[in-house]
């Protein structure tokens, strides 16, 4: 058998792509938690570049980028794949999991304001592109993106929508059932598949510990 490991932090929604994805395949690996701001010697050497999680090393090679990761797996294990098998499809799905890793820049940059107006033209932001996944990425019809099972595009928007629900409970809401009827049903779909339920992080030990980190990283990024 090949040996796994996940090199990662538990409540990075980078790293629970990877986690969900080995998960819903039914891989075992060995989970290597790192720590943000002590980064291990092997996790530096795995990604020289932007010494940053998640890692996954596949027999001693060590593959970076949340996504990069998804479709490596996907490809080199391929029950219950996560990509579409028609050409054309496959680029839409590629088109969304970019236009979703561009939202976490809008996100970020909501964190990161310092409040009043500055963080409701940061919120408007946000809310402009959650606008385009509503109507334009999601259909009612269909209980996930890709229709009956879950595909990448569900791996890379429910660890976003997992992120802002964090932050929804100190602030303003961002996902306001109200505004986004169709998110929110497609995100309850996802939530209460078993897997994705037993792999997720606790909302309040997730909270308890991201937003004090947050605050952190924000604090060194304006000082």
């Amino acid at each position: 058998m090949a040996e796994i490991k996940l090199h990662g932090f538990w409540y990075s929604p980078y790293t629970l792509r990877v986690v969900w994805t080995l998960n819903l395949k039914g891989i075992p690996y060995e989970n290597i938690e790192e720590d943000r701001f002590n980064k291990s010697p092997q996790l530096l050497e795995y990604n020289p570049v932007h010494k940053k999680t998640p890692v996954l090393v596949h027999d001693g090679k060590p593959i970076c980028e949340s996504m990069i990761i998804v479709e490596y797996i996907d490809e080199i294990w391929p029950q219950n794949s996560l990509l579409p098998a028609d050409s054309y499809d496959r680029a839409q799905a590629r088109f969304w999991v970019k236009y979703i890793d561009d939202m976490f820049l809008a996100i970020t940059a909501h964190f990161q304001t310092s409040g009043g107006e500055e963080r409701e033209k940061a919120r408007e932001n946000v809310w402009k592109r959650l606008r385009v996944v509503e109507d334009r990425c999601l259909d009612d019809k269909k209980k996930f993106y890709g229709g009956d099972t879950i595909n990448i595009v569900d791996i890379a928007l429910g660890s976003f929508v997992n992120f802002i629900k964090v932050q929804d409970r100190f602030e303003v809401k961002i996902l306001q059932t109200e505004r986004f009827p169709r998110l929110h049903l497609w995100f309850n779909n996802l939530k209460d598949v078993p897997i994705i339920k037993e792999n997720t992080p606790d909302q309040e030990k997730w909270a308890a510990f991201l937003i004090p980190l947050i605050e952190k990283i924000t604090a060194r990024a304006s000082s």
